[in-house]
């Protein structure tokens, strides 16, 4: 591959640049047209994306081997009698285009170890990703082996995606079981709903659990796959093993009331605040009212949970009882027995209050995101502006 007069020229097809257009957009207008000139499709054996996969795998891992030997191939530096390049032997991968047969440079001493196509490699890790995107699907062995077969052109047994699917759930051990911080101001209990294949197709929780650390970054600590019906001796269970990996004590942990979470709290750390969702809360309030009158529940209840003080917000919330009690006495009664968990984000100020407000936006983002079947490390992100450590059970700014 060479450079002349704004032209990039290889094996596989010749680029010619124009003025106001980007590099990549010319190389795909070029391979486009030459694929419609040509008869031959872009994607698959023999198409033009494989030839330029071909080529730019052979030019990096020749760029990777003169980093190796420290001088560019055909420089006269080479002829010093120590190691030095030694030809090519071929190689076929799989790649997502389809399979590729690559020239891989050798060295003498055979020290050379490539990276972008390592050594006993027969796949790239892109394939690797398709297979596992397609089994989180609910896709079979034969149906992936089937699909890359038909699309791709590559020959990818049973035992292989096997393999590549076993290596997730390894990778999701180790990361399962990875130390923890010693101290998280903040803890996210909440749950998502996912289709789960066991011998039929059913909806099951998920639980997720996600900590702020002390420099206000969010961290995913574990998942664990429920069946709806969870108490206290399995959540026990959970935070027992979040306290095992090393951390030792949590300032406010805020959760959605479900059943056993609260004493498995108190029982783990002592001193941690159980702080109730607060939309859970208002969720809950709706399913013993009637739609028409949804709009005016939510308009009275919601000087209650922006209330100053925990003593207005009980001032705020009487008001609401003597509204709404004759009504639906199950609302008030439903806030009134969730009263000491609702109150202690009420302490705090309005930024604060934001995050402690709910678990939904924490497992909505990350829900998505920590990869249920993709077993890769927990992604961080800052949600705090400020530096929060622990003191006697509180979050301190």
């Amino acid at each position: 591959m060479a450079r002349r007069r704004g032209q990039l020229v290889s094996d596989t097809t010749m680029v010619t640049t124009t003025p106001g257009s980007s590099f990549d957009e010319q190389v795909a207008q070029d391979l486009l047209a030459r694929a419609r000139r040509e008869g031959v499709s872009l994607v698959g054996p023999g198409g033009l994306l494989a030839g330029l996969t071909k080529t730019v795998l052979e030019t990096a891992l020749e760029a990777e081997l003169t980093d190796h030997l420290g001088y560019e191939k055909h420089d006269p530096a080479g002829r010093n009698g120590e190691n030095s390049r030694n030809g090519t032997r071929a190689k076929r991968v799989i790649t997502e285009v389809g399979p590729v047969e690559v020239d891989v440079p050798r060295d003498r001493e055979g020290s050379f170890e490539p990276r972008i196509v390592p050594k006993r490699a027969r796949r790239l890790v892109g394939v690797d990703d398709l297979v596992i995107s397609l089994v989180a699907k609910g896709l079979t062995t034969g149906e992936v082996q089937a699909h890359l077969g038909e699309v791709y052109g590559a020959d990818v047994s049973r035992e292989t995606i096997s393999k590549i699917t076993d290596g997730v759930l390894e990778r999701m051990a180790e990361w399962q079981s990875r130390p923890l911080e010693r101290v998280y101001p903040v803890l996210f209990l909440d749950a998502i709903f996912v289709k789960v294949r066991d011998g039929q197709v059913a909806n099951r929780p998920i639980y997720v659990a996600v900590g702020v650390t002390v420099d206000g970054e969010r961290d995913i600590l574990g998942l664990w796959a429920g069946t709806g019906g969870e108490g206290a001796k399995y959540w026990a269970q959970v935070l027992t093993e979040i306290k095992n990996r090393g951390t030792e004590d949590v300032c406010i942990v805020v959760c959605d009331g479900l059943p056993g979470l609260p004493e498995a709290i108190e029982a783990t750390w002592r001193r941690a605040i159980t702080q109730t969702c607060v939309l859970h809360l208002l969720r809950n309030s709706f399913r013993y009212a009637s739609k028409r009158y949804w709009p005016q529940i939510a308009r009275d209840l919601k000087p209650v949970y922006t209330a100053p003080t925990p003593e207005a917000a009980w001032e705020r919330l009487t008001e609401f009882a003597a509204a709404w009690e004759d009504r639906y006495p199950a609302i008030v009664k439903l806030w009134e027995n969730a009263w000491t968990e609702f109150i202690p984000f009420l302490a705090f100020p309005v930024e604060i209050r934001t995050i402690l407000y709910s678990t939904d936006e924490i497992v909505n983002r990350w829900g998505r995101v920590c990869g249920v079947a993709s077993g890769r490390s927990s992604p961080r992100r800052p949600v705090l502006a400020v530096r929060p450590s622990c003191s006697r059970g509180r979050v301190v700014a």
